[in-house]
């Protein structure tokens, strides 16, 4: 089969077969496809969509390039979670520690930074030290050891995926549902667990923009997983406003860090109080929600989360005196403070604006091969609801030395970032549902 041949019959909005599905994939590790030809046939999905059953052949195509892992040996049941992907979205860095504390076997693959979206890998690997491209013999190992370890993708596992899913970053075609899908649910399968919970986010900080898509796409997902014999369970959370207070990679591991040691913002604590509920649930470990919030408020007050958050950083090689040390981060040499013009209350925090805030200022990429500043990035001082004075600062911008224009552009965004109103607004409701 031609790839000219399969991007125009997508192009023209008909069905693949499912051998045609294969032949794609196939052909683009061989390098037989070239990358232009995938992005202009990702570019005709984003525009014609792919059905159901195209859907389930492209992410079983994604697991079938590579290895499945098999933890049958360790535990008959291993659980895994996976964000849509937002800002400030550090809920794997505290989520994996807190169940992996309460006895339950954490297999955790995670991405790079895609589109204006931080990555979970990005953020860990500014931990000094700090190794997440694993092995499968050194993944499944570290899991036999301490119960949890969180690996990049490994070439071995979903190899077109991780191909793919760079290629994406650059070529406008990361929001489409069907390939985010295949993404999502082909890394969960070969990751080995049999408890899958998605957070799937909408607003102005997400791919997915309406909670309306965001339940289609959590649907799609969930059927997606049906089909391939995997039971998948999704929550719909809002993006509107990044989560916690701390935007880019070393910052948001900081504010992990206090997240465990039992400071912690509310709509972190409430998305990933969600999450571990689900996963106990399923598990047998609990019977209620409740119940799932006494264990996992006894994990972090008792210190076993924080220190199950050590284990994992010491056997991936990172140095564990950052729990302690914040300054082994290297901190950015300089902020700027963006402060209010007006009293009032913050009406609006967008999301949208403060990632790419954040990304001039060197936090995110705008190619593959764009290096990162693990130390950019800004904190929020206020977010929708409170109340501010003239002259308050509302978020910092944490930059080194980068040109005068893109630090100018950063804090045109950030003040855009922000609306003040003489009316208290009640902020945005986080969980849209389950």
């Amino acid at each position: 089969m031609r790839a000219v041949d399969l991007i125009q019959k997508k192009k023209e909005g008909q069905k693949h077969t499912r051998e045609e599905i294969y032949s794609l994939v196939d052909g683009y590790m061989k390098g037989e496809i070239e990358d232009y030809q995938m992005s202009a046939w990702l570019m005709a999905v984003c525009f014609q969509g792919l059905d159901k059953d195209e859907t389930a052949w492209l992410t079983q195509a994604f697991v079938d390039s590579g290895e499945v892992l098999d933890f049958s040996h360790i535990s008959d049941f291993v659980a895994d979670k996976h964000s849509t992907g937002g800002v400030g979205d550090k809920v794997t860095i505290v989520l994996i520690p807190l169940l992996a504390s309460l006895g339950v076997t954490c297999a955790k693959l995670s991405g790079r930074g895609l589109g204006y979206t931080g990555g979970t890998v990005d953020k860990l690997e500014s931990i000094p030290g700090f190794k997440c491209e694993m092995s499968k013999d050194e993944f499944m190992s570290q899991i036999k050891e301490i119960n949890a370890a969180i690996s990049s993708q490994s070439p071995n596992l979903t190899p077109a995926d991780g191909k793919i899913y760079a290629l994406r970053d650059v070529s406008a075609t990361v929001d489409n549902k069907s390939l985010i899908c295949a993404s999502v649910v082909s890394k969960k399968i070969a990751s080995g667990a049999n408890s899958i919970v998605l957070d799937v986010k909408y607003g102005s900080g997400a791919f997915i923009k309406t909670k309306e898509e965001a339940q289609e796409l959590a649907s799609l997902m969930i059927e997606t997983g049906a089909l391939l014999n995997r039971k998948i369970s999704a929550i719909i959370t809002s993006m509107e406003q990044p989560l916690g207070k701390n935007i880019g990679n070393s910052l948001e591991i900081i504010e992990s860090i206090e997240f465990l040691k039992g400071n912690y913002e509310k709509d972190l604590y409430d998305v990933t109080l969600e999450i571990v509920a689900k996963t106990l649930i399923a598990g047998g470990l609990c019977k209620t929600k409740q119940e799932a919030k006494e264990k996992m408020d006894e994990s972090i007050k008792s210190g076993s989360a924080l220190e199950m958050l050590k284990k994992i950083i010491a056997c991936q090689g990172g140095n564990p005196d950052v729990i302690n040390d914040y300054s082994l981060f290297h901190p950015a040499k300089n902020s700027v403070e963006i402060k209010a013009e007006q009293n009032g209350y913050i009406s609006n925090l967008d999301a949208l604006e403060i990632a790419h805030a954040c990304k001039l200022l060197g936090a995110g990429r705008d190619k593959k091969t764009d290096p990162i500043d693990y130390s950019a990035g800004c904190i929020l001082c206020k977010k929708t609801g409170d109340a501010v004075q003239k002259g308050e600062t509302v978020l910092t911008l944490y930059h080194n030395d980068i040109k005068e224009e893109k630090l100018k552009e950063a804090k045109e965004h950030a003040g855009n970032s922000f609306l003040i109103t003489n009316t208290k607004v009640t902020p945005p409701v986080l969980i849209y549902g389950v």
